[in-house]
């Protein structure tokens, strides 16, 4: 199953084509700039380096939120748009969900954490299987990183943009149970 994914609800957006599990092509969009004149060149170029077209994929998925409305309502109605002339459906995916799936080897809980604003941060917790899927087993809420910390028991691995943000807080209150990704995956990934 070939899949075009992508995400504009952050600073740092991305396009990726992934085929049976396996990325295929990705593009990264790290400058200051809107997602709105860069979305189509990189859908463009992950589609041109896996030598296909929009009508040659199965589906197109697009991340829903938390993030961005606007660059959020950039990547919707893109992905839409697409969709409807290739006739192809749509899975919507939560940004909280395609950040915690990025560590399907951790043997710890893991809590992505994305800034809310007014010193909040959006937040579920995940557990990854020993088949390597990673599974919610709590809800999405936004809390304060310290309440947050309060509610930590056990080895936790935290990531997403609030880690640059709350690392202290949270080292302070959680010590050696709090566990943090390389910062190059903070950031959410299409693929």
């Amino acid at each position: 199953m070939k899949v075009l994914g992508i995400d504009t609800g952050a600073a740092a957006g991305s396009a990726a084509i992934m085929q049976d599990d396996v990325l295929v092509s990705e593009v990264l969009l790290t400058s200051r700039r809107t997602h709105s004149g860069r979305i189509m060149k990189a859908i463009d170029m992950v589609l041109s380096m896996a030598e296909l077209k929009p009508s040659d994929l199965d589906g197109f998925a697009v991340a829903i939120g938390p993030g961005s409305f606007t660059g959020l309502r950039i990547g919707i109605s893109t992905v839409k748009g697409l969709a409807f002339s290739a006739e192809k459906p749509v899975a919507s995916v939560t940004t909280l969900d395609a950040l915690a799936g990025q560590f399907p080897c951790s043997h710890a809980l893991i809590c992505p954490i994305l800034n809310a604003g007014k010193g909040d941060v959006y937040t579920a917790s995940y557990r990854a299987d020993k088949s390597g899927s990673v599974r919610r087993t709590g809800d999405y809420t936004v809390i304060s990183p310290l309440d947050l910390t309060d509610r930590i028991l056990e080895p936790c691995l935290f990531a997403g943009d609030g880690v640059k943000t709350y690392s202290s807080v949270i080292k302070e209150n959680l010590g050696s149970l709090a566990l943090f990704p390389p910062p190059f995956l903070n950031s959410i990934r299409a693929s």
